[in-house]
């Protein structure tokens, strides 16, 4: 339990990190800042805010294994159905209770509103006002009891409710959540840089990725687990128990070249009641290229050949990229040759300029080390 008073500094946090552009373009985190950053502004009547949370934790550790390069790597979060509308139902009902049971108690104009990424709410730290966690080092909430494991839900209510004691910081003087980062997201501790975050890239990102950023993505298509999942808190937590949560046999590993073969109406099939369906098909098709070129696998050369002529230039980009480390050097001139010189988006243009480019100065520096 939090008073809607309970997060005084969470204005001129959140004021900081959008004017340093750290939400990239997540445009609704600015729209709605004086709603985020106060319960009130939100919701004026409300008086308590019921702050619960429920474990997702995974049957394995998600940096246990190794990847296969043939697969793709779902964040855990996103390897069952969506979780907003299960963790909304349940919370309804727990709100249903509250005021059956406030108009037991002689209360009959008690009010309730549910929200689990419904309205612009900072779970993180209404959560850690409340006594669930804290936020850790790498701006997540963490339990004593389930480690980084937990989805968020807040019930507002105009009861009067006696709030919770805050919980502590407990990360003391370790930094694997930082240390791990594939893409340095972290600036300093406690603070994210969403423009270099895996999850934000891979799920919020609208364009072409970055590509200082898309070795370090690996194999990863949707989200990225390695800060949560490297935390020694977790050494606690135990793997989920909701039945609705449990992970789809398909989307722990799923290879590559079937994701790649689903047209727009197959991805939205396939991806049916998931969160990943959100993220849209052609950048979930940008997602799968980038992990096709970090595969090193020669055989997945003939899928990322068949996006070449796709009709969304975010999808030909990242062929090309894809492409250009998979093939050797001949071949891809030779491909070049073929596509290049077709290819009407400007994007994409700069994409074969790059590569072709990359190779030419590789060859030139190899005659230089030979002379």
């Amino acid at each position: 339990m939090a008073a809607p008073d309970a997060i005084i500094e969470a204005p001129k946090q959140l004021a900081k990190w959008l004017s340093e552009g750290a939400h990239g373009n997540m445009d609704w985190m600015a729209a709605n800042a004086p709603r985020r950053a106060n319960p009130r502004e939100l919701w004026p009547d409300v008086r308590s805010i019921i702050m619960l949370g429920m474990n997702y934790g995974p049957e394995v550790d998600p940096l246990a294994a190794p990847p296969d390069r043939g697969e793709g790597n779902i964040s855990v979060y996103a390897r069952h159905r969506d979780y907003h509308d299960l963790i909304k139902g349940k919370l309804k009902q727990l709100a249903s209770w509250l005021i059956a049971e406030a108009k037991r108690g002689g209360v009959m104009d008690a009010d309730v509103k549910v929200f689990v990424d419904t309205a612009p709410v900072m779970e993180k730290p209404l959560s850690a006002a409340a006594g669930i966690g804290w936020q850790g080092k790498h701006t997540n909430l963490v339990s004593r009891e389930f480690g980084s494991w937990l989805f968020l839900g807040s019930i507002f209510t105009t009861l009067d409710l006696a709030p919770d004691t805050a919980e502590a910081d407990h990360c003391g003087t370790c930094r694997a959540c930082l240390d791990i980062c594939p893409t340095q997201a972290f600036p300093a501790p406690y603070r994210l840089d969403a423009r270099r975050c895996i999850s934000y890239l891979t799920i919020e990102h609208r364009g072409q990725i970055a590509r200082e950023f898309r070795a370090a993505i690996g194999n990863r298509i949707y989200g990225c687990d390695d800060c949560l999942a490297v935390c020694p808190w977790n050494k606690f937590a135990a793997m989920g128990q909701e039945t609705k949560l449990q992970a789809r046999d398909d989307l722990i590993a799923p290879r590559l070249a079937m994701l790649a073969s689903l047209d727009d109406t197959a991805f939205r099939a396939f991806f049916a009641g998931s969160p990943i369906k959100r993220t849209g098909y052609t950048r979930f098709l940008r997602n799968v290229l980038i992990a096709i070129g970090n595969s090193g696998d020669p055989a997945l050369v003939p899928v990322a050949k068949a996006k070449l002529t796709h009709d969304s230039p975010l999808v030909r980009g990242m062929a090309v990229w894809s492409l250009a480390r998979l093939l050797s050097a001949e071949e891809f001139r030779s491909l070049a040759q073929s596509h290049a010189i077709n290819e009407s988006d400007e994007t994409v243009h700069a994409e074969w300029d790059e590569e072709l480019g990359a190779l030419a100065n590789s060859q030139e520096l190899q005659g230089e080390i030979a002379a």
